[in-house]
Formats: C-alpha cells, structure tokens, sequence
C-alpha cells in the first residue's frame, strides 16, 4: 500500500504588481480561495490512477485540482490544509508578492507566527495527518491532493515512520512524491 502526495495544480490567481507587507494577508486570502487554471501532466494522472482512497484540504486549489483529475475525494479534511503565512504590519515598502511570500515563510520557520499556527503546532498537525494517512493506506492505496509546505511536512514525518520514498516531495504545482510502508515495522514508543 502506497501514499501519494501530491501539490495542487497552479492557481488561477494574479502573482500582482508590487504590495507592502499589510496588503499580503488579502493577497493570501484571495489566493486560497483561488481555482487551479492548468491541466495535470500524464505523470500526475497516473499516479492519482493509483489510488483507492483520496483525501483533500477544503481550499479550493486542491479541490480544483481534483475535478481537474477527475476525482473525488472520499474526505475533505482541514487537516491537510496548507500552513497560513504570519502578517507582518508594515505598509511600506512595496515590493513584490514574491519576494513577501519567502521572506514571510523564512520568518515563519525562524519562529515568527504571529496569529497563525507556529512551526511546531504544523509539525504536530502533520504528524497527525501522517498518522491518518498510513492508518487509511491499510485499506489500499491513498492519494492526498494538498500543498507545498505541508506535503513536505507529512512526507518528514512518514519517513520518521520508517516510510521509504519513491519519489520525494516537491513545491513544483502537479508534484508527486510517493511513499512505501516500511519493510520493518518501527519500534513500539
């Protein structure tokens, strides 16, 4: 029994002209109620092909992505979701969204959260969704349509649990990363 991760397909949503710092938090939040605008390659339809049983985040990217597929997911679950960028109160400079997305995601793993989940309630998250995920792989192959951030977060914690990896985890829009159940169980804690 396999689990796959795989990110969303790219949303249709404007990367925009150059914003301050205040004005990412709209920007995010209209990002994530964004649609995915392209196709999946052949490579991700037949790794989704695999699948048994298919989880989802709510966002409407990944949901997008799976009718892009033509799927449907047999739970849609919040667990998944990707992790919230923190918001920084600066209305000056204007730079691109680009350049806020990483220095705010730098900041997030350097322990700046703010109002949003920290790193380690993330990692606590997606040791969680890993759990869920190999508990559902007993029954067949799983395929989680999700995000970035925390698909590579789950796939950390998989290879924790002596999970063997395909195919790693990517940030690419379409990635897939493919994940074997151990051949020796891991120890009892």
């Amino acid at each position: 029994m396999t689990i796959i991760l795989m990110r969303h397909g790219k949303p249709d949503h404007p990367s925009g002209g150059c914003l301050p710092a205040l004005a990412m938090e709209q920007w995010c939040e209209a990002y994530d109620l964004s649609q995915v605008e392209d196709v999946p390659p052949d490579r991700s339809q037949h790794a989704a092909a695999m699948a048994d049983y298919i989880v989802t985040s709510p966002l409407p990217r990944a949901r997008s992505s799976l009718a892009k597929l033509g799927l449907e997911p047999a739970s849609v679950d919040a667990l998944f979701s990707e992790v919230s960028l923190p918001v920084m109160r600066l209305g000056y400079p204007h730079l691109p969204p680009s350049f806020w997305l990483l220095l705010l995601r730098l900041l997030w793993l350097c322990g700046y959260s703010g109002s949003v989940e920290s790193l380690q309630q993330a990692e606590l998250r997606a040791k969680q969704a890993a759990a869920r995920l190999i508990e559902l792989s007993r029954h067949g192959n799983v395929l989680l349509l999700g995000h970035g951030i925390m698909n590579k977060m789950i796939a950390r914690q998989l290879r924790k649990e002596g999970w063997l990896a395909e195919k790693h985890a990517s940030s690419r829009h379409w990635s897939t990363a493919i994940y074997h159940p151990p051949f020796i169980p891991p120890r009892v804690k």
